[in-house]
């Protein structure tokens, strides 16, 4: 086979292999990473959610923004986290209607710990979570560790069903009965 044919599929000897690989964070430029890691279907699917996003300069409400990114579940749980105090833009608490803009830091208070994002696009529609990912850039510290716990009142496969007072340890154990106080309806 000719060395021509192998550099059009890419393989043994191609340009693509030939190139040299940088060392270091500093040698890499990010906007070429991100070019060249991208799926085709994810960047079609980042073009169609800009083609519906605003145009140059425009801005886009935060409740949208972040329940477009992935950040919360669904729009309305988006401006009620804003309602609550716990969606912050550049350091300010913001209100649902809040704009914002390519560059803003957006913290948002989810279940115990914070997600610090950078916005870098602005989309309105709900996109999938590989084109949601190239929206931002997440500074978020790691979420903390669950804490184990041990399950209450699992038994043994194959020990049949529970007696009476297996029930009540059971229920004890996971705190339905108050743990040994009288039981409900007063007998």
């Amino acid at each position: 086979m000719a060395p021509e044919a192998d550099e059009e599929r890419g393989g043994p000897g191609s340009a693509a292999q030939a190139a040299p690989q940088a060392d270091g964070p500093e040698a890499v430029d990010p906007e070429a990473v991100d070019a060249a890691a991208v799926d085709p279907k994810i960047a079609a699917a980042i073009a169609a959610a800009e083609a519906a996003g605003p145009a140059d300069g425009a801005t886009v409400r935060i409740d949208s923004w972040i329940w477009a990114v992935r950040l919360a579940k669904t729009r309305s749980l988006g401006a009620a986290a804003c309602k609550g105090g716990h969606v912050h833009v550049n350091g300010e608490r913001v209100k649902p209607a809040h704009t914002v803009r390519i560059g803003d830091e957006v913290r948002v208070r989810q279940e115990g710990w914070e997600r610090i994002v950078i916005v870098k696009r602005l989309i309105r529609k709900r996109v999938g979570a590989p084109v949601a990912a190239q929206c931002y850039v997440d500074n978020s510290p790691p979420p903390p560790p669950r804490e184990p716990f041990a399950p209450a009142g699992i038994r043994d496969r194959g020990t049949g069903r529970p007696t009476k007072r297996d029930r009540r340890d059971m229920e004890r154990l996971r705190g339905l009965m108050g743990g040994g106080t009288a039981r409900p309806g007063g007998h």
